[in-house]
């Protein structure tokens, strides 16, 4: 997480916000993927992460605006073609993270799909094999959703910091 005690930009603390619900969600996820990999009933599983849908930031992007994948496209849209395009003009030098972060916004996008698959596909008499799958998607969205928080957290915080209006194209 970032270490800027007193952000002044007000976009920092709101991009700290909205990561911090994420990895509040991301908790859930792994808590999910033991529950899985221990053997629980696919009913409740599914049950969960149905609730985690409802009320999760990163599963409402695909309730919401005719389907997960489609707002989580259009999120990831607006950031690479709003904030980051303005964050390149700002800071140049950064381009290469700037990228990577563009790279993460389609991985966090099939990773969520896949987890969302893989809930629906399981039953109790499901094999190892499918609740392996769930519990790999699931915890690998954390892993990686995670380390993308804070390399954008890092990468972008000092830029917005910076700001004292938007940058022009």
């Amino acid at each position: 997480m970032l270490s800027t005690p007193n952000p002044t930009h007000p976009l920092v603390p709101e991009l700290l916000r909205v990561h911090d619900l994420v990895r509040e969600d991301l908790r859930t996820c792994r808590d999910l993927a033991d529950a899985a990999a221990g053997s629980a009933q696919a009913a409740p599983l599914r049950e969960a992460v149905d609730e985690l849908a409802g009320r999760s930031l990163l599963f409402q992007l695909r309730t919401r605006c005719l389907g997960y994948c489609r707002l989580v496209h259009d999120h990831h849209r607006g950031e690479d073609l709003v904030l980051l395009p303005a964050a390149r003009r700002s800071a140049p030098e950064r381009a290469a993270v700037l990228d990577r972060l563009q790279r993460d916004h389609r991985v966090v996008s099939d990773l969520l799909d896949e987890i969302e698959t893989e809930a629906w596909r399981l039953d109790d008499s499901a094999s190892g094999a499918a609740r392996t799958r769930l519990v790999d998607a699931l915890r690998t969205l954390s892993d990686h959703l995670l380390e993308h928080l804070d390399v954008e957290e890092r990468a972008l915080a000092p830029v917005l910091q910076t700001w004292e209006s938007w940058p022009h194209q």
